[in-house]
């Protein structure tokens, strides 16, 4: 799972450098709900892990599930097994 924490950090480093935001983050930061990520910026982190993980967003998704790199990688796991 290290390796999948260090691509979902990557994923979400460059959309927010992307945005010129380059401040730092933890594995716990909001970055949707605090502001940080756009709705576009959302919909690009979804298409990410569809493509990268298999996982089907197409009954919709909670935002906050995406909302930091915690809540990514416990979607993960739940989503992934």
């Amino acid at each position: 799972m290290d390796d999948t924490r260090e691509t979902i950090r990557q994923l979400l480093r460059q959309i927010l450098e992307k945005n010129h935001d380059t401040r730092g983050f933890t594995d716990t930061d909001s970055l949707i709900l605090s502001g940080r990520f756009q709705s576009l910026d959302v919909l690009e982190i979804v298409v990410f892990l569809e493509e990268r993980f298999g996982i089907d967003f197409s009954e919709g998704f909670d935002q906050s599930r995406l909302d930091s790199v915690e809540e990514i990688l416990s979607l993960l796991r739940t989503a992934v097994g």
